[in-house]
């Protein structure tokens, strides 16, 4: 299936990915795509290749093992020679979106290398082994309704948090969204228990409120009608999600044709049925929330928000397991007030690196806690979540324990920032996983962490000024313990294993 259009920006002055943070309250401390490195610089000093998974037009996707923690990756190889300065500026606009989306449906980028002297950019990102949602439709035919609803629910958390970033994807099918876990020979894949990802974000773009985007860009089966006309908003990818819901349900798409002029004939028409020889079986409610995804008229169309609230995902999605929010992570996260906003940093990218398989109860957890599905926790989310461990008083400090947890001051709590806040202290304080976190802060690769490297992770907004420069000062103070003026690794594994680090910075 060949995509409608190439184009990659928006109408108009296209935003920039960091513009679209900007659309939530700037923190005084740090952003999540301050923690995705960008490095320039050979990926064999810290990765070492093993197997090839995958190869394309785009590039080569490899298994590759973190030399430094031994965590297993895949990276994506794409060749710079021969390529148009315009599909290079589109790469690199491709790798700021993924930077900034911090969410447990969506595919992690860990950071990436931009290898000039062998003319190569690599993209870390994280392995799941489940492959794509296509394969295991063919494998299937089509899925149940308890199967398609569960997937269905994680895609329109995905698509919700990411409008809620400013970002439309504009390219959602089944083969841009893979399953976590790995398959098992012979037995059916248990899609309904597998965490999925949504992928490929290389026709994405940064929208403005209001925004109208004119490029074409999708593939004929589940683009849009007003994408074809050139003129449309993030309402598109609501579209593409009910033309894969209907997929999901019966194997084959509501707009079919033998050829891409047939197809987009019928998507202009936006005329569809369910044949009873199919659909015959299937609840009304999952026909009425397809109708509702496939409006014409983009207005009368439903939000993300409003599909992710619809009877028939509500009641037909596996419930989230992990709803309570126990006591020794609340424990935890009284810690992580305390810290330093060093050592926050830290645990932060610390939490981003890690496995799935170690990180599996707190994304049940914050997906559970997640009560309207925005990708992110507010306080009364937070409270819900205390009161359903069954404590009998909600602590009098919750506010002010959230606050400590909010790195990015946006107000609530975001993915990673929840998993670095509930992290347990013996799997933070080990050496490997602390030599990862201390390479995002050591730019420059010399063993030691200077004022302006603290600066430029923590985020140029919170040291501006006099006192920005002091609080800098200050925070150097406390780890620099030799007094020389930069923190190296010893200093920085100190502040790690020290539990009482104080937050005078």
């Amino acid at each position: 299936m060949e995509g409608v259009g190439k184009g990659n920006s928006a109408g108009g002055r296209a935003p920039t990915p960091e513009k679209a943070v900007s659309k939530r309250k700037r923190g005084s401390q740090f952003e999540h795509a301050s923690f995705v490195p960008t490095n320039k610089g050979k990926l064999d000093k810290f990765y070492q290749t093993t197997k090839k998974l995958g190869e394309g037009a785009y590039g080569t996707v490899w298994d590759a093992k973190n030399l430094a923690t031994g965590h297993i990756r895949a990276v994506k190889e794409i060749k710079k020679t021969g390529q148009k300065k315009s599909a290079l500026d589109k790469l690199y606009k491709e790798i700021e979106i993924m930077k900034i989306l911090d969410h447990p449906n969506i595919i992690k980028l860990y950071e990436s290398f931009d290898d000039d002297k062998n003319n190569k950019i690599f993209l870390v990102m994280e392995l799941c082994q489940g492959g794509e949602m296509f394969d295991r439709i063919i494998d299937a035919g089509h899925f149940s309704e308890p199967q398609a609803a569960t997937v269905m629910q994680q895609i329109v958390r995905g698509i919700f948090y990411m409008h809620g970033k400013h970002v439309c994807h504009r390219d959602l099918k089944p083969e841009n969204f893979i399953f976590q876990e790995p398959v098992e020979p012979g037995k059916p894949y248990p899609v309904d228990k597998s965490n999925l990802k949504i992928i490929d974000f290389g026709l994405s773009c940064v929208f403005d409120d209001g925004q109208v985007l004119t490029s074409k860009a999708g593939t004929p089966y589940y683009v849009a009608p007003q994408v074809l006309s050139g003129k449309y908003d993030m309402s598109c990818d609501v579209w593409s999600c009910g033309v894969i819901m209907y997929v999901l349900l019966c194997g084959y798409p509501p707009f079919y044709g033998e050829t891409d002029k047939e197809i987009l004939t019928k998507v202009r028409s936006a005329q569809f049925s369910f044949p009873a020889s199919d659909w015959s079986g299937m609840s009304e409610d999952s026909k009425t929330l397809i109708k509702q995804m496939l409006q014409l008229n983009p207005r009368q169309r439903f939000t993300a928000e409003q599909a992710l609230n619809h009877a028939w995902i509500k009641d037909k999605a596996a419930k989230a397991s992990g709803a309570t929010l126990a006591p020794n992570r609340l424990a935890n996260m009284k810690s992580f007030r305390a810290h330093n906003r060093l050592k926050k940093a830290a645990l932060h990218i610390i939490a981003n690196q890690m496995d799935e398989s170690e990180i599996k109860e707190l994304r049940r957890m914050f997906t559970s806690l997640d009560a309207n599905g925005d990708g992110r926790l507010t306080t009364n989310e937070m409270r819900e979540g205390i009161a359903k461990a069954g404590l009998k008083e909600i602590p009098a400090d919750l506010q002010q324990t959230i606050d400590g947890l909010d790195s990015d001051g946006s107000g609530e709590i975001d993915y990673t920032e929840f998993l670095a806040a509930c992290l347990d202290q013996r799997f933070y304080v080990k050496e490997d996983v602390c030599r990862q976190a201390f390479r995002v802060f050591d730019k420059d690769g010399d063993g030691h962490i200077t004022t302006e490297e603290l600066k430029a992770v923590l985020g140029d907004d919170e040291v501006e000024g006099v006192v920005g420069a002091a609080t800098i000062q200050a925070l150097m103070g406390q780890v620099d313990k030799d007094g020389d003026g930069t923190i190296d690794f010893s200093e920085f594994m100190e502040m790690m294993n020290n539990a009482g680090s104080n937050d005078a910075a």
